[in-house]
């Protein structure tokens, strides 16, 4: 299993959590992956209609902030939410940002 560079526990920094999260993009993936778990890198592409390089960056920038988790094995890049760290790092900052980011969404009515 290969590695990547992430951040430790210790050096995520609230205000790259912040600006990592400011993205709607990575907002949306951030909630995919804490709603279905670990997931293949690709496999939200497809779902957001997003180029893979496009998505490459917003996973980067994600992992970097330290919100996210990246493991490879072979040629498969899984990605996961830092919950853990974050939560405890962080007391009820990520349900506070995904729970106003569900309320904002437009309804089909709008």
């Amino acid at each position: 299993m290969r590695e990547v560079s992430q951040p430790t526990r210790d050096a995520i920094r609230l205000v790259d959590v912040l600006r990592a999260l400011g993205d709607p993009v990575r907002l949306e993936l951030v909630q995919r992956l804490d709603r279905t778990g670990p997931d293949n890198c690709s496999a939200a592409g497809e779902e957001l209609d997003v180029h893979q390089t496009t998505l490459s960056h917003h996973y980067r920038v994600l992992r970097e902030a330290g919100v996210t988790w990246t493991t490879i094995e072979g040629r498969t890049r899984l990605v996961r939410v830092r919950r853990d760290d974050l939560d405890d790092l962080f007391p009820g900052l990520l349900d506070s940002v995904l729970a106003g980011a569900r309320r904002s969404r437009p309804t089909p009515d709008h």
